[in-house]
């Protein structure tokens, strides 16, 4: 018997003998069959030695072959030859330590695939929509992606809980406990993508492109019933189709449209919006006119066009939409409910995971969206972001500005006047400011080694002319309007309009006064601001023009307090300060928000860090009983959340958090424009 023994263990050569048989054809696949790999969800690149060194383990431990032995693996290049270790000798063996078993879990591929096309219009059915997408090469397979938010939103797939960012679980016409479907996934760019080529074959899926534009069709489907009735949390509205098909949801307020790429009989749409209207009629009405539903009741109206059928549902206030879809028959169901939202965790990206839930809070439950970031990571970048490039007056939709920055995440930030569009609070982005903290406010500070720091800010500044005169600076860059004396630098924009009446604009080029000019009034005339200085505005302050002569020296001296917040390059403002060291320390009035702001109920945004150093990123939205959280409230939703320091943002109407190209917790439809937020970018940031 050909055996070798060691005076402790015996292993049984077969075992060994098959172990590398199968690393062997594992390699030999991979080489001769690349195109398999995308089935795999591996990314295209140079193969990394972790698999052969668990062959060079086993080898180091067999006996010498025989000279005469043949090579096992004939025909290959020498590239490849030089890549795979040629197995030799007949002879069993025995001894050989077990193969671990995660031996082939391992990422194989270290490259990224060759992007070969990309675009952001995709036509669904003949319908445009704005959708970025990408095709990319997996050996010599053609791969198509399309971003996983918008696809979500568009296509009507549900997102499932993955703690693999490579790899996406959806729901679609599919068992409700079922994962088997898995896309793979690569973030590319500001956008994680869903590789839906396989899958497209399987639901028939057409998928062709032209240019920068993808097209997809699939079969025309056809609304073969429409059903409601109630529920213990609400109503159900159920739509039978012969088909899986394409639908989307754009919701309102109290009232949302469900698109669905299917047609539907006339015959049923008509009788379907007479039973509707029946119900709302008064027993007594000599008219057929609407009088309106019932409180807790959903007016519902069918209409259908070609191959698209819409419901537009309006419903009571304190409900909310679910949307799903079911098999078996082939079933599209929505419910109205007050706890409408689905929980939600995924690992989206290499340092971001995308959390949702209803947090309960005494009596009520809110519905909560945030991210979690980590700003260690080396892939990623926070960075301020506005809705102009060039000026800080503006405002844009957070989905537009992201968009615009390329950022992968996006929540709205600081406050902004919304007459004049101008920035209320600090801006810092790599070490200039864009604009001031104002009125001791709250604020964030980074820097990308992974350092936050959250408090209340000021900003001193301080005018020193050649004759020592100190001439306070009370706001740099903003729009918050007081007596006294602003400074206005080329980081504002290129031009400085007047605030007030009759301002006197001071001119100021390589440290000295060159120009003393009447501002007019109000809004009437730019002012530009030089390359090489910056302007000093003088509001209801005619004193100081006696210190400031064409001719005059200047200099500014500066600091923040704490002074600790000037060696961060990072800075976004907004207030109240929610929690610092665990504790709540609410205090609006020290930060002059009004009594009204400080009680009111409504959706707000919130920016935190965990004890850990995680950033939590949150939305938080009406509740099924009333609007949104109080400031004391979302303090406490943000504990919930973990957070051990927290900084309320610019809310209400303005509140958006923003992922992979779509907000995720609310209709970009009923979000307000925004001056400024803060960007998550994968590096380099643009």
């Amino acid at each position: 018997m050909a055996t070798r023994v060691t005076p402790k263990t015996r292993i049984d050569t077969t075992k060994v003998w098959t172990q590398i048989s199968k690393l062997v054809i594992t390699l030999l696949l991979l080489i001769l069959f690349p195109a398999s790999v995308a089935t795999a969800n591996r990314r295209v690149g140079a193969i990394e030695p972790l698999i052969l060194n668990s062959f060079k383990e086993l080898l180091n431990q067999l006996p010498p072959a025989a000279e005469d032995t043949p090579v096992l693996v004939q025909g290959l290049s020498q590239t490849t030859q030089e890549n795979i270790l040629v197995l030799k000798g007949k002879k069993l063996l025995e001894e050989l330590p077990p193969m671990p078993d995660n031996t082939l879990e391992v990422e194989l591929f270290s490259v990224p695939p060759k992007v070969i096309r990309q675009g952001v219009q995709v036509y669904l059915n003949g319908q445009q929509i704005n959708l970025p997408w990408q095709q990319w090469l997996v050996g010599s397979s053609v791969r198509t992606g399309i971003s996983d938010v918008g696809a979500m939103q568009t296509l009507g797939i549900e997102m499932l809980n993955s703690k693999d960012y490579t790899k996406q679980p959806i729901r679609w016409f599919s068992k409700p406990r079922s994962t088997s479907v898995v896309f793979p996934s690569q973030v590319s760019g500001a956008y994680r993508y869903l590789d839906i080529t396989d899958f497209a074959k399987t639901a028939a899926w057409q998928l062709q492109v032209q240019g920068d534009k993808l097209y997809i069709s699939s079969m025309p489907a056809r609304v073969k019933a429409i059903r409601q009735g109630r529920q213990p949390w609400g109503n159900r509205i159920v739509l039978d189709l012969d088909r899986p098909t394409f639908w989307q949801v754009n919701e309102q307020p109290t009232e949302a449209v469900i698109t669905v790429a299917a047609s539907a009989n006339p015959s049923l749409v008509k009788g379907f919006n007479a039973l509707e209207t029946a119900k709302i009629q008064k027993p007594l009405d000599v008219a057929p006119i609407s009088v309106g539903a019932p409180m807790d009741k959903p007016v519902i109206r069918l209409e259908s066009h070609q191959n698209q059928t819409r419901l537009r549902v309006n419903f009571p206030k304190g409900k909310g939409l679910r949307v799903f879809t079911l098999p078996n028959p082939f079933r599209l169901v929505i419910d109205l409910r007050p706890d409408a939202m689905v929980k939600k965790d995924i690992l989206w990206a290499p340092g971001i995971q995308w959390r949702q839930q209803l947090i309960s809070l005494k009596d009520t439950s809110f519905p909560v969206v945030w991210l979690e970031v980590d700003p260690k990571s080396q892939r990623l970048r926070l960075r301020p972001i506005g809705s102009n490039a060039t000026t800080q007056v503006g405002a844009a939709p957070l989905i537009k500005a992201a968009q615009w920055w390329q950022a992968s995440a996006a929540i709205n930030a600081g406050f902004f006047n919304r007459n004049n569009q101008l920035p209320l609070g600090a801006i810092r982005r790599d070490s200039r400011w864009l604009s001031g903290p104002i009125l001791n406010r709250g604020a964030i500070a980074w820097n990308d080694r992974g350092h936050v720091k959250l408090g209340r800010l000021s900003l001193s500044e301080t005018l020193v002319t050649s004759h020592r005169k100190r001439l306070p600076v009370l706001f740099l860059n903003s729009g918050y309007v007081k007596a006294g004396i602003a400074r206005y630098t080329r980081a504002f924009g290129p031009t400085y309009t007047p605030l007030i009446d009759h301002e006197i604009i001071v001119v100021v080029q390589n440290n000295l006064v060159t120009d003393l000019l009447r501002g007019g009034l109000a809004g009437q005339q730019a002012f530009r601001i030089p390359d090489n200085g910056y302007l000093v505005t003088l509001r209801a302050n005619r004193t100081a023009v006696n210190d400031l002569s064409i001719g005059t020296q200047v200099r500014i001296e500066g600091s923040t307090f704490p002074a600790d917040f000037n060696g961060y390059p990072h800075i976004l403002g907004g207030g109240p300060l929610l929690i610092q060291d665990r504790k709540i320390v609410l205090d609006g009035k020290s930060e002059q928000f009004s009594d009204a702001f400080i009680q009111q109920s409504a959706p707000r945004s919130a920016i935190g860090t965990t004890a850990n150093g995680t950033l939590i990123i949150a939305a938080f939205h009406h509740s099924h009983t009333r609007r949104g959280p109080t400031l004391r409230e979302t303090a406490q939703l943000m504990q919930k959340l973990g957070a051990i320091s927290a900084l309320n943002l610019d809310g209400g109407s303005s509140t958006g958090l923003y992922l992979g190209g779509q907000l995720l917790d609310r209709s970009p439809y009923t979000a307000a424009p925004v001056n400024n937020g803060l960007g998550i970018f994968f590096t380099p940031v643009p």
